[in-house]
């Protein structure tokens, strides 16, 4: 009895942890972002030094879409056989996450 119990539970966690995965969203690529006109803003968000940010950073297709101010579909469909880029129109605390990781992977 209960090792049947026991099997229940472990088969209700595999379908709730294989369901939450498959509920995650696709993610399609990355996008060229042109950071230019904030690399100043970003570099004291993170402290350090504006010369550290790069001009163009790879970002996820979501973080692109809410710094650029672009739907992620427009997006995805511009990359269709390239790497789709967009200019900076504002920041977030995603896009200074990913320049920093970068940063740090660089040294």
């Amino acid at each position: 009895m209960k090792a049947r119990r026991c099997i229940a539970i472990a088969a209700f966690a595999a379908i709730s942890v294989s369901g939450a995965a498959f509920a995650q969203p696709k993610q399609s690529g990355l996008v060229n972002v042109d950071l230019s006109n904030f690399r100043a803003d970003i570099a004291k968000d993170i402290n350090v030094n504006a010369s550290q940010i790069p001009v163009n950073v790879q970002v996820p297709v979501d973080v692109a879409a809410t710094v650029c101010g672009v739907d992620a579909n427009v997006l995805a469909r511009q990359g269709a056989g390239s790497t789709p880029s967009c200019q900076a129109k504002n920041k977030s605390q995603a896009l200074n996450d990913v320049v920093q990781r970068q940063l740090v992977a660089q040294k």
